[in-house]
């Protein structure tokens, strides 16, 4: 998997790496075969994956119901998935 896809009935599924606890938030670039991400928060009692979402949503335009945690709860390796946009708009909107 790259770090964008297309899923089946139309979801984009982005591949995160995240590290936690950075000086500021952005997007650094590809890191592997997924987009690194770096976010202020801790990775205690669900913040860091709060902060993600949340970042995702301002980044790409969308609304919270457009967006999700699909795996990687407790790991730095995660899969977002995304509705209502293709992959070049992911990519547009995230500037990569």
């Amino acid at each position: 998997m790259t770090w964008v896809q297309a899923g089946s009935d139309g979801r984009i599924l982005l591949k995160v790496w995240l590290q936690p606890r950075a000086a500021k938030v952005g997007v650094i670039g590809v890191h592997g075969d997924a987009l690194k991400i770096k976010i202020t928060s801790p990775p205690v009692e669900g913040k860091a994956n709060k902060q993600l979402l949340k970042f995702l949503v301002e980044r790409l335009e969308l609304s919270t119901s457009q967006i999700s945690l699909r795996s990687g709860k407790t790991s730095r390796h995660k899969v977002v998935e995304i509705l209502g946009l293709s992959i070049n708009e992911v990519k547009d909107r995230l500037d990569i």
